[in-house]
């Protein structure tokens, strides 16, 4: 596996959490569900997905609410070599309980989550035993992405506090 297993050894899990990318409010009438990215959020979409690959940060397993936001977010990271995201509806709109139950089900060794605010926010601030000292962590804005390590050899023992806050990344949104 190269880059990928020299980067999370044996033991390690490492979970890339991403919130979506700025959505667009151009159509009233259209659901919450349904709504797709503005130009903003595609602009940043894709300079997180430049940061993510200059970093090494590829994922051997991807889940993803089912809203189109998450959907198209994801798309736009251009990541080579990523797998298909696993589309979960109990992700659109979770609480952190039920985005961590999300988690302790997965078996990637390098597990990335896109899903939605409040709830991802309260995630990301759960997990770290120390959280990223950013002042645009507590908000956890659009297309903002945690990247902790934890020490664990299942995802299934995952706790909060337990993990180790490798990177934050909030992109600008301008090419």
């Amino acid at each position: 596996m190269g880059l990928l297993s020299q980067m999370t050894p044996r033991g390690h899990r490492r979970l890339i959490l991403i919130r979506h990318a700025k959505s667009s409010w151009a159509d009233a009438g259209m659901s919450d569900h349904d709504r797709p990215l503005n130009p903003r959020g595609r602009r940043a979409a894709a300079e997180l997905g430049r940061w993510l690959g200059a970093r090494g940060y590829l994922p051997d397993q991807v889940l993803c609410s089912t809203a189109a936001r998450t959907r198209e977010t994801f798309a736009r990271l251009g990541l080579s070599g990523a797998p298909e995201p696993e589309l979960q509806p109990a992700l659109y709109q979770a609480e952190p309980a039920a985005m961590l139950a999300a988690l302790k089900r997965a078996t990637g060794q390098v597990v990335m989550m896109l899903g939605h605010n409040p709830g991802i926010a309260a995630l990301a601030a759960l997990l770290p035993a120390e959280p990223p000292r950013h002042p645009d962590f507590p908000r956890f804005p659009t297309a903002a992405t945690l990247v902790v390590d934890f020490e664990i050899d299942s995802w299934a023992d995952v706790e909060p506090h337990r993990g180790a806050a490798l990177d934050f990344f909030v992109p600008s949104g301008r090419d």
